[in-house]
């Protein structure tokens, strides 16, 4: 699947659009992701960490994490001139999982953004799409350019069904987050190709 142009004046007027949602625990990188492949500049809603978070948010692993998402990210990419993707960006610490069921609505599929340092913290992130029944795609951030974990070891830690996309990326590249986002749209694709066949 390519990506076409992203010049909007190249869009046909009766343009498609559809929303995925880019879910995983908290400092996993999907305000990075949506930042990194969005076609305008992306709306952000991060905010300082301060002393209140003390107790509150687990910053294991990402000590260093100076901001986060207080309400979602949003950006744009077309695809093709029939086809434009919104993104939004699902804040990940506990407090917020309650705006996760309207940032979801109308969802055509998700990304699941994975970090294997600290998998446990997308859990969450799966059980909630596979028990609505929402489609969607793991994208594995190999922060400092590299994935040392096996991704059939990560798949088994996951418990994934073997249909679900699992694809190794780099949150902060481009084209990385483009095959995480074109595997999704694949498997949204077949599960819908296999519905119609079921029908007939």
């Amino acid at each position: 699947m390519a990506f076409a142009s992203s010049d909007p004046t190249a869009l046909s007027p009766d343009a498609a659009t559809v929303k995925i949602l880019v879910a995983g625990g908290f400092g996993v990188g999907k305000t990075t992701l949506v930042g990194a492949v969005s076609e305008t500049v992306p709306l952000r809603t991060e905010e300082l960490i301060t002393e209140a978070s003390v107790g509150v948010d687990d910053l294991a692993g990402v000590e260093r994490k100076t901001t986060t998402t207080v309400a979602m990210d949003f950006g744009r990419i077309t695809l093709s001139p029939a086809l434009v993707v919104y993104l939004f960006g699902a804040p990940g610490q506990d407090r917020f999982w309650f705006m996760w069921d309207d940032l979801s609505r109308g969802a055509l599929g998700a990304v699941v953004l994975a970090d294997t340092r600290r998998l446990d913290s997308c859990f969450p992130s799966v059980d909630f799409f596979e028990h609505r029944g929402i489609p969607f795609a793991v994208g594995v951030n190999c922060f400092n350019g590299r994935c040392d974990e096996d991704p059939a070891e990560i798949r088994a830690a996951l418990d994934l069904s073997p249909d679900v996309p699992l694809v190794l990326c780099d949150a902060r590249d481009k084209e990385s987050v483009k095959g995480v986002l074109v595997a999704l749209l694949e498997h949204v694709m077949r599960g819908l190709a296999a519905e119609v066949s079921a029908q007939s």
